[in-house]
Order: structure tokens, then sequence, then C-alpha cells
């Protein structure tokens, strides 16, 4: 789960077009020719810590099948490059690349989301994003860069320098950055770990490099070290009057109140375009009573 970040600008719940970085197809696909299906599809088996004999079962093969596969000794139809990918949950960005290393075609298209085929898509989540106003939602790419905003964004970037809002708007960026968010936040060192936790999961599933420079930038930025002030979860409320929180919340000064939000993330199910597949919709809900309530107050 990202934090918040987007422009403040009405214009921004307009999705915008994937950021260039993404756009890495041709050279992964060049890199995927030169590796062979192989072993290509022994390295996600390995990553997703399955055995050929597990695979072979899943995908109504042999375990001997799925050997001379990896081996080179036996080349898959595109079918079985298709059903091996889907039962090893590799993303569909790299089951194209599965299919270019085995000498097939791509079966997935990456439309520019700004594409008219897109329309559609576009304007139900346009709708979807304001329909959770005045509760913070926004949508973001593959690289955290954020394609599309509600208005309840624009109260928590009050602070935030211009720099940091120039397009391409990044989540991990404004969140994490010492002049972002980051702050802020009075549980920095908690939100800043689960974010990170969360890139490196994001960089095992996906192996994008974009995404690994992304991380290595934000993981470098300074943050109070512990035992410093804003190092530690400072709370208004008293004694015995703590929130019962049922997941980790951003717990956020804004205007003299501390906002308490749990981050909650939708995907598309079963996407059959490589745009579609990487967005993200997350939505910041509020965790306590006090947030309900002022929330609530801005819409009257």
């Amino acid at each position: 789960m990202t934090a918040v970040a987007a422009s403040a600008s009405p214009s921004a719940a307009r999705p915008a077009a994937p950021s260039a970085a993404r756009s890495t197809a041709t050279s992964a696909g060049a890199s995927a020719v030169d590796k062979g299906v192989g072993p290509l599809l022994r390295g996600w088996r390995e990553q997703r810590r399955v055995s050929q004999l597990e695979l072979a079962l899943r995908a109504d093969s042999s375990a001997r099948h799925i050997s001379f596969v990896e081996t080179g000794r036996s080349r898959p139809s595109e079918e079985m490059v298709l059903r091996l990918a889907e039962h090893l949950d590799v993303p569909v960005r790299d089951r194209n690349g599965l299919l270019l290393a085995a000498g097939y075609a791509p079966r997935y298209p990456e439309t520019p989301l700004d594409d008219p085929a897109l329309d559609a898509l576009r304007e139900g989540v346009e709708r979807l994003i304001q329909g959770y106003e005045p509760y913070p939602a926004f949508v973001v790419d593959a690289t955290y860069n954020v394609v599309a905003a509600n208005r309840g964004i624009a109260m928590l970037l009050d602070t935030v320098p211009e720099h940091l809002l120039a397009p391409p708007l990044n989540a991990m960026r404004l969140t994490l950055h010492p002049e972002g968010l980051a702050p802020r936040i009075r549980n920095l060192r908690e939100w800043r770990g689960h974010l990170l936790a969360q890139m490196e999961r994001d960089i095992a599933l996906r192996r994008s490099e974009p995404l690994r420079a992304l991380y290595e930038e934000v993981a470098a930025y300074p943050y109070p070290a512990e035992g410093s002030p804003g190092s530690e979860n400072e709370s208004e409320e008293g004694p015995g009057e703590t929130v019962p929180y049922f997941a980790l919340p951003m717990q956020i000064e804004h205007d003299g109140r501390v906002l308490s939000f749990i981050s909650s993330i939708s995907t598309f199910n079963t996407p059959m375009d490589v745009t579609v597949a990487e967005l993200a919709i997350e939505t910041l809900l509020p965790a306590d009573p006090a947030t309900v309530k002022y929330l609530q107050s801005l819409m009257s």
C-alpha cells in the first residue's frame, strides 16, 4: 500500500498516460529472446518456490516435459507457455516476454491510457475515485506514478513544495521525501518500513528495473533516527484513549490535528492489457472517529 500523493489541481482527476519508464517492452523482449524461454520459466518457477512436479500437476503436464522445456530440449507450444505463466502468476508484461522468448508474438497489447480504446476505463475510474470523496483516492501505475486522483487528495498536499508536485507525480517520492509528506507523518518509521517492504515485494514479483531504481532513491532519503523527535508514533489521545487500529494506519498531521488513514488497494481482475494490469486504485479510509468527523465536515 502506498501513501497519499497526487496533484492538487482539479484536473488531476483525469488519468494521464503511463510514465515512459514503464515503456520497456522492446528492451525486455530483446532480453527475453536472448535468454530463451526455458531459463526464464525456470527462474519464475524457482522464485515462486514451486517444484517441477507441482507445476506439472497444476498445468496438466509431466515433470519430464517441464524439465525438457526448462533445459531447452523441448519447445513449448504457445498454449503451454501461457498455461505455465498463469500457474506461476507471471505478470502480464512478462508473459509477453515469455512468448517472445519462445518464438511467438506477444499476446497482450499495451494501450496508452489516453487512447480512445480506454475511454470507458478512464470514465469508470474517474467516477469511482470521485465517489470516495471526501476520502482521498488515487490511481498509480507500476512505478507508483499517479495517473488520476480525486479532490480528497489536495488537502494533504498543502505544504508540499511545487517541485515535488511537478508531473509525473510519484506517490512513493512524495510520501518519503524529506520535503514531502514525511515530516508530517507521525509514525514515519513504521510507515516507511511498510512502504519499502511493499516495494521489495513488487520488485520480486515484477523484476522491474525502473521500480528498483525508485526503491534505491526513496530508501536513501534521510529520516529521523530512533529516539529523535518525530521518530516515534505520537498521539493526541490521552492515556487509555488510544484507538484499537485493525491495520497499520498512516498518521499524518494536518491543520493542527492528526488524521489517521488505512489504505486499501484494488486492481483489475483478469486484465488483458499490460497498461490495465499495472494500474492500482488506492483509497485512504479514515481509521478513527475523529478523522471521519473531520472529513465529513469538509462536505458541509
